[in-house]
């Protein structure tokens, strides 16, 4: 462990009744959900039926979760057996500090407990996405293909 990562002090799994401590992580991320409620409900409600899984890293034994993720296991002819990161984010304020790195390597290991052989994660080309794609790099991750999108 980098003694950046070493700083997280807790990696643990966020069932359904604590899903509320990754709110203040995922609002960096996810804007949209500024409620509280609304974020916990969405969550517990609609994504967890679907395999949707949310782990978090927290420093010191303290509440909220400091980054977050949120990502499901599934199965494709493309892939065969995969991880697919939805959402990896982390507070403003505790960013820079191998929180998201470490939550990467525990998917990693999650991954190949639950016998996958990939694991996938979209994000945006903006500028403001840099420095989470220097972290994607960093911990081996590539770019393999564009993903095409159309609202509808």
């Amino acid at each position: 462990m980098s003694t950046l990562a070493a700083r997280t002090a807790e990696i643990r799994e966020l069932p359904a009744g604590e899903t509320h401590l990754a709110h203040r992580a995922m609002r960096a991320l996810r804007t949209a959900f500024e409620s509280e409620h609304e974020f916990v409900e969405h969550v517990d409600d609609v994504l967890r039926p679907s395999g949707y899984r949310m782990v978090g890293a927290f420093v010191l034994d303290q509440a909220p979760a400091v980054a977050v993720v949120g990502f499901r296991a599934g199965d494709s002819l493309a892939w065969g057996r995969y991880i697919y990161v939805d959402d990896l984010s982390t507070a403003p304020d505790a960013r820079r500090q191998g929180h998201a790195g470490a939550l990467l390597e525990w998917l990693f290991d999650e991954g190949r407990r639950l016998g996958c052989a990939q694991l996938h994660l979209d994000s945006g080309t903006g500028s403001e996405r840099f420095a989470a794609h220097r972290l994607y790099f960093s911990h081996g991750l590539a770019i393999h293909s564009h993903h095409f999108a159309r609202g509808l």
